[in-house]
Formats: structure tokens, C-alpha cells, sequence
């Protein structure tokens, strides 16, 4: 059942720093204590006998809630509220971690305040505190519930950076440390690990206003990335082709000082992206899989789908990915999990960020590889090591693919394209014994499901509109021969249609927007397309006639693919089902796919 609450209800008021009552006891000339502490009551669960939620107020007169004097306590504290940027899968981290802690004979509070999640459930802890991550409200809980440690490496960014406060008060923060944890957040500390390890970055450069900005620009060249500080899902995050764009992006950033500047790195163009998961326990790494973007880079990794094991990354490559993560591990001396992003230019391997914490690819991995990482992870924090727990290398026969779930159905209006900023707010997995057919599940999941091939009668139209057409011209050739092979009628604006005919595909014309009825929109609000394939032009201002057949696609839900790889792992996934489902015999359950595994 759905939790229902009121701050106001439970008698919690907003917080009025200035107004709060002290701590009984407390008088004039006495110093000021670092925090308030103020009384936190329990909350009955109606039909469910012994069970509670507990909160924190400013209005009771008294605690109702009663601590134990366990000394094998846990907390653990989870991400926040669902929010764009911010996916739910870290909630998947906390409940197992409870689970695992439970197993152990732990008492386990989880801190959290999500009423969307399985972690604030009564049932998945002994007890949860449905209160902010902030500092104030995690030390209040310490300070009553006394546990022997704090798990923030479950939570996401949220709990990381509270870390250090916390750590200054006091609490006794389980897993790898706050200052290893502070060398992989900060980009100078990182950056110098990496050139002592010998292990390559893309070009960077920090700036506070347009001159430092464009200097920086002008030494790395462009295209650059550049994004705010301290921001969660990469907001703010954008690639920039040039110095008039650069210029309207500063002139419109906020927060920007000496502490928090702007951070800018080389753009990696048509480079391959890619990240590990890792568990270590301070000596030992061991990596489960490795993950291939199917978008290039450019695309932020929550929104981009990922395939295990990877499908194109060349085995000298993955050798490398490998080494640099147990060396950055290792040196990092990590304690639970670290995720690792990577892109591949040219053959080289560069670092984009190391995330000395769980990742969203967590809960995949753990599925995909029959391999419980947040379980194990909980376990290295308590002491146990990786030799005692028996891991070793795997062999997964079959393919998971992953597929970001975005909100655009709730934002009519907005442009539904992908970039270095996140906009999902979760994913979804598909299975299948080769790779094209466990994307076409993961995008049937994601609920944007592909078509199937037509039949012999029926005439179904692909509406297909490039911006990249000569620069990426094998992709673009394998799409069209698929689609036509496979039965589809081809339709494109000029440009791409001429491309198609003179390179023998036959493609129609449709007339773009305001060039002439029937247009682009009409062919989608009409349904007499069942598939719109349309790429952005690399540039911020591009056409908007394009952001008009995105938009136009979402209102009258015909599916979309707003990206080249994309477009090929969708057709070759429509292939794969024409072909009788890529040989696989019928639907498989996940045990199945495991006892596959050697």
C-alpha cells in the first residue's frame, strides 16, 4: 500500500534556523551547540501490529521513539526523493544491503525520505527514519540511535556529499574513506592520481568568468564540455562548438566562484563510452563486467543504453578498462563499490570520473552476472575480503541490455532529445542470447515499443530525417539496407532522401515543415509512420523544425530514435525478431539465464 503523510499532519513545521528552541539545559553564556536537537516520535502503521515510521518535529514535547542499546546497529542512508537526475536504482542497493546486514545479525535503520521506494517500506529495516539527507537531520539520528557505523555508499551522490561533515561530528563511516573519497571528487586531486599512475585524461581546464572560459577553450580546442561544480546527473552539462555559444552559457550560469568554477574538458568526438563496476576490499579488486554505451559519447550515462558484456570494444581495449580500474581502486584503497566511466577515441583509453560509491549500473550487473554486488560490498565493509568470498572471473553466454526510462509523457513541450545532461528517472533490462534482440526488449520495457517487420500485404513507413549523413556514412548506409530488406518503405526529407537514392536505397520525399502539405507532422499524426528516426544537429541552435517532429512523435506516440547507434541496435533488433527470435526457444526466466553462466 502507498505510504500517504503530511509534514503538517506529523507536526513538522519547515525549518526556521533562527527560530528553533535549544537544547534543554542550555543557558545564556554557554557555548551554542553545533546542532539542535529536537524530538523525533513514531508513527504507527495502521493494520500491522508493532510496526512504525519515525519522524523528526519541532512541535511534540517529547520523544516517542525509543533506541536500542544494540551495539551491532547499522545505518544506512539512501538517495532522497525520485527526482529527474537522480535514479531510483540506488534504492535496489539499500534494501540489499538491510537484507545482507539482517542476515548478519545486524540491527539495520535506513534514512531516507522516498515514499516511492521498496527502502522505506517498514518491513525492509528495523527501523527507518523518513527524514532529508542532510547533515542536521542524519546527525540527530546518529546521536539517539548510537550505531556502530554509517553506510553512504548506497545512496548516490545525496549521502557523499555529507560524508566529510559527518565524519567531523563524529560518525564512523563504514567502507572507503573521505579522503579517498575526496581525491575521486575532486578534479585536481584526481587528476594528479591519474598522471602519477601514468593513466590518460582528456585535456581540462577550470574558469570563473567568459575570458578564463574562452583561454581554456582556445588552449583545448574545440569541441569542449563544460558543466557547472558539484552537480547531480550533469546538470547544467553541455557541449560547446564554439566561442558566440560559449559566451551565452556563461553569461547565463549562476553559482560560479573561485570554490565552485566551471569545469571544461575536451569533447571526445565518435568516441566509444563505456564503465565498470568494481568491488574491493581496500587491497583487492574484483570487476564483474564491463559495460558498452550503445550512444556515443556526448550522451549522459544514465540516459544511454549499455550492453553486457560488451558487443564492439576490442579485447586489447578491455584489457586496458581492467588494469586502470584495479589500479585506481588500489589506489584509492576502496572499500565496497567504485564505478568507473571511460571513453575510447581512436583506439585510446581515457578516464572520465571515478565514483567511489554505488552506481546506477549496480542492480544490471548484480542481475546480468548472477553476482549480488551490493551484498558483497556490505559484507567487505564489515571486514570480509575477497579471497574469503570466492569471487571469480565469469563468462556470461547471453546479452543484457539496458534502457533508460524518461519522463517526456509528463513534460508536453519540451524537447525530447538526449545529451550530457540526465533526464531519466530509471531503467529497465532486457535479456536475450544476442545482443539485438535484448535491446528490442529493453525498449519494448522502456515503453517505447519497436515495430515488427511488415508482412507481405502491409505497407509500414520508416520516416527517417539526418543531420550526419556523410560523416557517419556506414551507419547510415546499414540502417537503410536493413530497413529495406527487412520490408519497410523509406521516407525521408530531401537531404536524406537524396543521400539513400544516390547510394541505391530507395527513399521518398516528404516535404519538411512549411515546405508544402503533406509534411513531416502530418505523416506522424496521421500514423503513417511506425518508426521516425531524426538525429539533432551536433550545435545547440539546430533546427526546429526537428524539435517539432520529436515533440510531434511523443503527442501521437509513434516511436523515436534520436541517435545513429541507436537507430542501428533498433533495426537489428527488428531483424533479429523477424529472424524468429535470434533462435532463442521461447521466453527464459533469470535462473535460467544464470545456470547458463561458467
Amino acid at each position: 500500500m502507498r505510504k500517504q503523510f503530511s509534514y503538517r499532519v506529523l507536526g513538522r513545521s519547515p525549518r526556521r534556523r533562527g527560530s528553533v528552541r535549544p537544547l534543554a539545559g542550555w543557558s545564556e553564556g554557554k557555548a551554542f551547540p553545533s546542532f539542535i536537537f529536537f524530538p523525533q516520535i513514531r508513527v504507527p502503521i495502521s493494520g500491522v501490529e508493532n510496526a512504525c515510521y519515525y519522524y523528526s518535529t519541532y512541535n511534540a514535547e517529547k520523544d516517542t521513539s525509543v533506541a536500542t542499546d544494540n551495539k551491532k546497529k547499522i545505518m544506512i542512508l539512501g538517495g532522497g526523493p525520485n527526482r529527474i537526475g537522480q535514479g531510483i536504482e540506488f534504492d535496489y542497493c539499500c534494501c540489499h544491503a538491510a537484507m545482507q546486514l539482517k542476515e548478519l545479525g545486524y540491527e539495520t535503520i535506513i534514512v531516507n525520505c522516498n515514499p516511492e521506494t521498496v527502502s522505506t517500506d517498514y518491513d525492509t529495516s528495523d527501523k527507518l527514519y523518513f527524514e532529508p539527507v542532510t547533515t542536521e537531520d542524519v546527525l540527530q539520528i546518529y546521536e539517539k540511535e548510537k550505531p556502530f557505523g554509517v553506510i553512504v555508499q548506497f545512496g548516490g551522490q545525496t549521502p557523499l556529499n555529507i560524508a566529510r561533515e559527518l565524519q567531523e561530528n563524529g560518525v564512523n563511516i563504514l567502507g572507503t574513506s573521505i579522503d579517498s573519497i575526496d581525491i575521486a571528487e575532486d578534479r585536481d586531486l584526481f587528476r594528479h592520481m591519474m598522471e602519477k599512475l601514468e593513466i590518460p585524461m582528456p585535456e581540462s581546464g577550470m574558469a570563473i568568468d567568459f575570458n578564463e572560459a574562452k583561454a581554456c577553450a582556445d588552449k583545448i580546442g574545440y569541441p569542449i564540455m563544460i558543466r557547472p561544480s558539484f552537480v547531480l546527473g550533469g546538470r547544467g552539462m553541455e557541449v560547446i562548438y564554439d566561442e558566440a555559444t560559449l559566451k551565452e552559457y556563461v553569461e547565463k550560469a549562476v553559482g560560479v566562484t573561485p570554490d565552485r568554477p566551471l569545469l571544461i574538458d575536451r569533447f571526445l568526438k565518435n568516441a566509444l563510452e563505456c564503465e565498470a563496476d568494481a568491488l574491493a576490499d581496500s587491497t583487492h579488486v574484483y570487476i564483474p563486467a564491463v559495460m558498452e554505451h550503445v550512444e556515443l559519447a556526448g550522451i549522459h550515462s544514465g540516459d544511454s543504453a549499455c550492453v553486457i558484456p560488451p558487443v564492439s570494444i576490442p579485447a586489447d581495449n578491455l584489457a586496458t578498462i581492467k588494469e586502470y580500474t584495479k589500479k585506481i581502486a588500489e589506489s584509492l584503497h576502496v572499500c565496497g563499490l567504485m564505478n568507473m566511466q571511460y571513453a575510447i577515441e581512436n583506439g585510446k583509453v581515457y578516464v572520465i570520473e571515478a565514483n567511489p560509491r554505488a552506481s546506477r549500473t549496480v542492480p544490471l550487473v548484480s542481475k546480468v552476472c548472477d553476482t549480488q554486488m551490493a551484498r558483497l560490498a556490505t559484507r567487505m565493509m564489515l571486514g570480509e575480503s575477497l579471497e574469503s568470498l570466492g569471487l571469480k572471473d565469469k563468462k556470461i553466454p547471453y546479452y543484457g541490455a539496458k534502457e533508460a526510462v524518461l519522463p517526456w509523457a509528463r513534460f508536453p513541450g519540451v524537447d525530447p532529445i538526449l545529451g550530457p545532461e540526465m533526464r531519466s528517472t530509471g531503467e529497465v533490462l532486457g535479456l536475450a542470447e544476442n545482443f539485438p534482440l535484448a535491446f528490442y526488449k529493453s525498449q519494448e520495457a522502456a515503453g517505447s515499443e519497436l515495430p515488427h517487420a511488415p508482412a507481405a500485404w502491409e505497407n509500414k513507413k520508416v520516416l527517417i530525417s539526418l543531420s550526419n549523413k556523410e560523416g557517419q556514412k556506414d551507419q547510415v548506409l546499414e540502417i537503410g539496407k536493413t530497413l529495406k530488406n527487412l520490408g519497410f518503405t523509406l521516407v525521408g526529407t530531401q537531404g536524406t532522401a537524396d543521400f539513400y537514392n544516390a547510394n541505391g536505397i530507395k527513399c521518398d520525399v516528404v516535404n519538411k515543415i512549411g515546405a508544402g502539405r503533406p509534411d513531416v507532422v502530418d505523416l506522424i499524426m496521421n500514423k503513417e509512420v511506425c518508426l521516425v528516426i531524426n538525429t539533432p544537429k551536433a550545435k545547440r541552435n539546430y533546427a526546429e523544425d526537428r524539435k517539432t517532429i520529436r515533440k510531434a512523435c511523443l503527442k501521437y506516440k509513434v516511436p523515436y530514435i534520436t541517435t545513429l547507434a541507436g537507430a542501428l541496435a533498433a533495426v537489428k533488433g527488428i531483424e533479429s525478431v523477424k529472424n524468429g527470435n535470434g533462435g532463442e526457444g521461447g521466453v527464459k526466466s533469470l535462473q535460467e539465464y544464470h545456470s547458463l553462466i561458467k
